[in-house]
């Protein structure tokens, strides 16, 4: 199955969405999962606009295809601030509350060095609460 990125960004007071291989095809949604529905439907939509102008879609697009979502670290960190604790996310990341506060409100933007830390961070929990396992009684 032939993937195809969908690059998501925080845009002030909702995320925005757009593909790469499709240019002209975006989308907001007030979260990340409203904007995954959202820029589905727009895909949709342009492929068939596509069609009936004559145009053939990008090759990933032909047949069967996935949607990779890739976020800017402002739209992850913004994302999940509900879901992780500031101080968890120090933890896995190595990098203290105010600074990672700093990313999500674009009071600075991190370096790619900070950035792989965040990725990393995010990984690694998701590897461990992946190993849980739950007892029966």
């Amino acid at each position: 199955m032939k993937t195809n990125i969908v690059e998501i960004f925080y845009a002030g007071k909702n995320f925005s969405a757009h593909v790469p291989k499709l240019p002209g095809c975006i989308s907001t949604g007030n979260t990340p999962d409203e904007i995954k529905a959202n820029i589905h439907e727009a895909i949709v939509f342009h492929l068939a606009g596509m069609k009936d102008d004559g145009e053939r879609p990008p090759v990933t697009f032909r047949g069967k295809y996935e949607l990779v979502f890739k976020f800017d670290a402002q739209s992850l960190l913004k994302y999940y601030k509900n879901v992780i604790t500031g101080s968890a996310l120090e933890k896995y990341s190595g990098i203290n509350q105010k600074q990672l506060n700093h990313y999500a409100n674009l009071y600075r933007k991190p370096r790619a060095e900070q950035l792989r830390k965040i990725e990393l961070a995010f990984h690694n929990l998701g590897k461990e609460l992946l190993s849980v396992q739950l007892q029966s009684e």
